[in-house]
């Protein structure tokens, strides 16, 4: 990996991936801007997922180029290579399970990679962490153990952990699925603050297609792993293009 005079948070051109004889990723070309939402959306099994962690390293991908957060990835570096700390150190990801450790309270949770991987003073750390809980809701819930909040408040708590980094990008995927509605409004609801402040660049793997046209500045549809329609919410989910995502919109809930 290297350090890149890169234009765009992040840019990915022919990125391909395959699994055996099945290829997931089928040449994806993709630029995003500083600042903005993007809601990946699609049928399942499109490689919106497999995109999502290829941007984090947590996938290797088999041909292509890829910047993120300034940051070259190579094809085929694999997950646990060294090279990949200082772009994981710059993109935080969010997944369906929070991934709390349940041994330590929701403050120690959050301050533990500021502490451990940028090597921050504990002041510091824990000062911004208290900032982060009370933007999403949670200042009260500082000492407490996961076990002890819900579903919705655990996510974001694991948000809350992600930006703790202070991450030139963020990767939610499908962050709002394993919760009931009326977590998912309280999730929703944080994500909408982060994208209207337009500080942080985040790609969310979605099937809130209402957030999606409310929140996101650009909507993506893959399927088959291919990106086969890329534009602003109103004329993606209202006008889409290419047939595939006529047929997807047509059956999607709004």
């Amino acid at each position: 990996m290297t350090t890149t005079g890169m234009r765009a948070p992040i840019c990915a051109v022919g990125l391909r991936k395959s699994y055996g004889t099945r290829e997931v990723l089928a040449g994806i070309d993709a630029q995003v801007v500083a600042g903005e939402t993007i809601a990946l959306v699609g049928p399942s099994g499109g490689g919106k997922s497999t995109f999502l962690r290829c941007l984090n390293g947590l996938h290797a991908f088999d041909a292509g180029t890829l910047e993120v957060a300034g940051l070259s990835i190579a094809p085929a570096t694999h997950v646990s290579s060294p090279s990949l700390r200082p772009l994981r150190a710059r993109v935080g990801m969010v997944f369906q399970g929070f991934h709390l450790f349940p041994h330590l309270s929701v403050l120690e949770n959050i301050c533990l990679g500021p502490l451990h991987v940028k090597r921050e003073s504990r002041d510091r750390v824990e000062a911004r962490a208290l900032e982060l809980l009370a933007r999403v809701g949670l200042r009260d819930r500082a000492l407490a153990q996961p076990s002890m909040l819900s579903g919705g408040q655990q996510q974001r708590v694991a948000i809350a952990r992600a930006l703790a980094m202070q991450p030139e990008v963020l990767l939610l995927d499908e962050p709002t699925s394993a919760l009931d509605p009326e977590m998912r409004g309280e999730v929703l609801a944080v994500l909408r603050d982060l994208a209207h402040d337009g500080n942080t660049t985040m790609l969310i793997v979605t099937h809130e297609m209402g957030f999606a046209r409310a929140v996101a500045s650009r909507v993506w549809v893959f399927d088959g792993g291919k990106l086969v329609e890329d534009g602003p919410p109103d004329e993606v989910c209202g006008n889409p293009r290419s047939e595939r995502a006529r047929a997807f919109f047509g059956a999607a809930p709004s």
